[in-house]
């Protein structure tokens, strides 16, 4: 593969096929990266309508289960379907609150019957990807892969304190084990060789793993309380297929469907590949079938996770091989609930540690790709305008509570807020006939 000017050289291309134990050591550490966000969604959803914990089980177990096969065909391509990239997949927080409502009237049959139909309409709109393609011009791209690392960042340091919520949020304990995770973690990746390197994440986690066991903050009981097997089933509970419970999922998939060809465009970048519409098209058709598996065996939608994007620049590894066996492993994990016991008691400060490294490295990634661009006054306010959206939504979330809940679903989230921003902003403002100003003429002119 052909190196860029200005990129890192990647160990892995998206068409190398590291060795298995390699592949399964990489896949993990994808795993890890993304458990948190697989399974935080339908915990929040079974608390919000009081599912009983046999029930709460079930939707987790088809989470993990349906996001790893959602994974794999992303990753490996299946006839049209997949955009063959290292891109992991499962359920997103933009679903959340279309849920809860469709969930408090229809229950879970309501869920599962919107999810399904929902799934047409990304499937329809991924034969249209080439004018969503057009407005992906890398002054929007770069602006949006900064974005989602940007508005992550405030995650990783929640997750350093202890996790929202949490009686010992900020302690010198928490913050210490974060730190000395993120160091290990820097070390192993920038001086480590081969293996050591690639996989520093997952590594950095197991060693956060053990020195948290004899400090008292791993709790083992929701591992001996998890069953051993469980076996996913069709409609298990039960289907509602009618207009009114599709209603509230409509603006969420469109919300994902712009994430996800963002998402798309990023990994692309990071993974030193062109975009082509047929690819970005492909990858949002396994959105839609993706998540239409979902609705039949009792999970919610699936999508990209951008999260996951962070791991290819660090660890140089783009090979959609490892992906598709993260995707294997998710699914041996969703039909084993204790091993995704296991992992979901990982504690809070150690990926806080690890999840600082990556997120930074996505929005550089990011600022990397706009050092492509030339900087005249246009783009400067394409670029602030934006990422002052985005970042201003994600910081003052009660910004947007008072909007009809429409739009609060829309805006809600401060990657989709600046996408949307950058979108308008490059499709109004006027490319400049003038020679580019530099930064340094445009500070002049202002002072």
């Amino acid at each position: 593969m052909k190196k860029k000017e200005n990129h890192i050289e990647l160990i892995y291309g998206v068409e190398d096929k590291p060795k298995m134990l390699t592949q399964i050591l990489l896949g993990f550490q994808h795993i890890f990266a993304a458990f948190g966000g697989i399974i935080v969604v339908p915990i929040v959803i079974s608390a919000a309508l009081g599912l009983d914990a046999k029930t709460s089980t079930a939707l987790i177990s088809s989470s993990i289960l349906m996001a790893g096969v959602a994974t794999f065909i992303q990753s490996r391509g299946i006839g049209p379907v997949g955009a063959r990239v290292a891109c992991v997949m499962g359920t997103d927080f933009t679903f959340v609150a279309p849920a809860i409502v469709v969930g408090s009237k229809f229950g879970l049959a309501g869920i599962f019957g919107a999810t399904i139909l929902g799934s047409f309409i990304v499937i329809i709109l991924s034969f249209f990807v080439k004018p969503l393609m057009k407005l992906f011009p890398p002054i929007v791209t770069g602006t949006v892969v900064s974005l989602i690392g940007l508005t992550l960042l405030p995650v990783s340091i929640d997750w350093a304190a202890g996790g929202v919520g949490s009686s010992d949020y900020g302690s010198l304990k928490n913050i210490s084990i974060a730190l000395l995770i993120m160091i290990i973690t820097l070390l192993l990746n920038h001086y480590g060789k081969g293996l050591i390197s690639s996989a520093s994440i997952l590594i950095g986690m197991a060693l956060g793993y053990v020195i948290c066991i004899p400090l008292g903050m791993i709790n083992f009981s929701s591992v001996s309380e998890a069953s051993w097997l469980s076996l996913p089933k069709i409609f298990g509970h039960g289907i509602n297929f009618n207009l009114n419970v599709v209603l509230p999922f409509i603006p969420a998939y469109f919300v994902t469907i712009i994430g996800t060809v963002g998402c798309l465009k990023a990994i692309n970048e990071v993974s030193e590949i062109k975009s082509e519409e047929k690819g970005i098209g492909a990858g949002v058709l396994s959105d839609g079938v993706g998540s239409m598996l979902a609705g039949f065996f009792g999970a919610l939608p699936n999508t990209s996770f951008s999260q996951n994007i962070g791991l290819i620049p660090l660890t140089k590894v783009a090979s959609r091989y490892v992906t598709m066996m993260a995707g294997i492993l998710l699914v041996l994990l969703g039909l084993f609930p204790k091993f995704a016991a296991l992992i979901n008691i990982m504690p809070q400060p150690v990926l806080g540690g690890v999840g600082i490294v990556m997120f930074g490295t996505v929005a550089a990634a990011g600022i990397e790709t706009l050092s492509r661009v030339k900087i005249n006054n246009r783009n400067l306010l394409i670029i602030a305008t934006s990422i002052g959206l985005g970042l201003g939504v994600t910081f003052r979330p009660d910004f947007i509570s008072q909007l009809p809940e429409g739009l609060k679903m829309i805006f809600s989230s401060g990657i989709s807020t600046g996408t949307i921003a950058a979108l308008v902003l490059n499709l109004i403002l006027k490319e400049e006939s003038t020679k580019s100003c530099e930064i340094g003429d445009i500070n002049e002119s202002i002072a």
